[in-house]
């Protein structure tokens, strides 16, 4: 049971990292606190589940075409609805759940409220110090490793990520030193939507796709990117494997754990908070961030 609870932990501990890392991103770069996040997971699921299950096409160019959309709506999301109010805290959090809800009911005009699946894939199982690990989980927890080398690398490395760096240390400086803020945002919010499709195209098998599915990882990211400190994107990466650690022990040790879980990890980031009230690794002061 141990050895199961590891393997899970790190499977859906890097789903949630790549979802909390979008959502820190946006935050750390503009300050904006995007609650239709993980509805373009769930946009990602459905997109995932059309090009396998209805259109016959193989994983490869699923995966690469349900990233590729999710960036594409994140990115006309920020252009023509977020992007108008984003000096204003307050109408970016009603105009996203507006959002949110607006494509929950599309989803459900257009796919009706069965739950989804897409086919697996890979199959198989591999077996590590005597425990058997599917072969799926392990792609999960292999493309985590190399998305987030991708993403330090981005960020350190090229012009896009000092410019992403420079916005989310002071974006009035920024534009002073000619970078585009907006244009920035835009390009974060479309790296944050692609990685929350690539979170929905690798569980598309092992999490089931419906249109309000995407309340529930919503609680979650938050309580990660809380937990982690807001804007640390190390923070949150971390902050999501404690939380899906948190999330199984109350799953199989709790009593009654299916309905424990949350409050389980709610009283885990009341007492870190209570330590730490900027989080593991957050900035109570404007500092540094990502």
């Amino acid at each position: 049971m141990i050895a199961s609870i590891l393997v899970q932990t790190l499977v859906n501990g890097s789903v949630y990292a790549l979802l909390a890392a979008g959502l820190t991103l946006v935050f750390g770069v503009g300050r904006l606190l995007n609650l239709a996040h993980t509805v373009f997971f769930v946009l990602g699921g459905y997109i995932m589940y059309s090009l396998t299950r209805t259109l016959g096409w193989g994983p490869i160019p699923s995966i690469a075409v349900t990233v590729v959309g999710a960036a594409l709506l994140g990115v006309l999301a920020y252009r023509f609805i977020i992007d108008r109010v984003r000096h204003h805290p307050q109408a970016v959090l009603l105009i996203t759940v507006a959002l949110a809800m607006f494509i929950q009911e599309i989803l459900y005009w257009g796919f009706g409220d069965y739950y989804r699946t897409s086919p697996s894939l890979m199959s198989g199982v591999t077996v590590i110090l005597g425990i058997h690990v599917s072969n799926e989980y392990l792609l999960i927890i292999g493309v985590m490793v190399v998305v987030m080398i991708i993403l330090w690398l981005l960020l350190a490395k090229t012009k896009l990520g000092t410019a992403i760096r420079a916005t989310a240390n002071d974006a009035e400086i920024a534009s002073l030193m000619g970078i585009s803020v907006s244009r920035t945002l835009m390009i974060t919010m479309g790296i944050a939507t692609a990685l929350a499709g690539l979170a929905a195209s690798l569980v598309g098998s092992l999490w089931i796709t419906y249109p309000v599915a995407w309340m529930e990882p919503l609680t979650t990211v938050l309580i990660i990117v809380v937990l982690g400190g807001l804007g640390s994107l190390k923070g949150s990466i971390i902050a999501a494997y404690l939380m899906a650690l948190a999330e199984l022990l109350a799953y199989n040790f709790v009593p009654n754990g299916n309905f424990l879980a949350k409050p389980f990890m709610l009283l885990f980031l009341i007492i870190v908070l209570v330590v730490r009230p900027g989080g593991l690794f957050g900035i109570i002061l404007e500092e540094e961030r990502l």
